[in-house]
């Protein structure tokens, strides 16, 4: 299920940008990158619609995805 960044609270949303970045394996390049940074650039990949939230009910997590990966409807 995706879920619209604009309908989740302020503190939410930054929930769950900081959850995306600071998971294992979320890769940045050479730089070392620090944690605003990487949460500002997830945070504008939504707003140019790049990415989304989906919300995964079988193990009850949100993730961020390309938006070129959604399953056609």
């Amino acid at each position: 299920m995706t879920i619209p960044w604009q309908s989740l609270s302020k503190d939410a949303l930054r929930g769950v940008l900081e959850d995306f970045v600071t998971r294992e394996g979320t890769e940045y390049g050479a730089q070392e990158v620090n944690l605003e940074r990487k949460v500002a650039q997830v945070e504008q990949q939504l707003v140019k619609k790049e990415v989304v939230i989906v919300f995964d009910a079988k193990s009850d997590t949100c993730s961020i995805i390309s938006a070129s990966d959604l399953p056609a409807r």
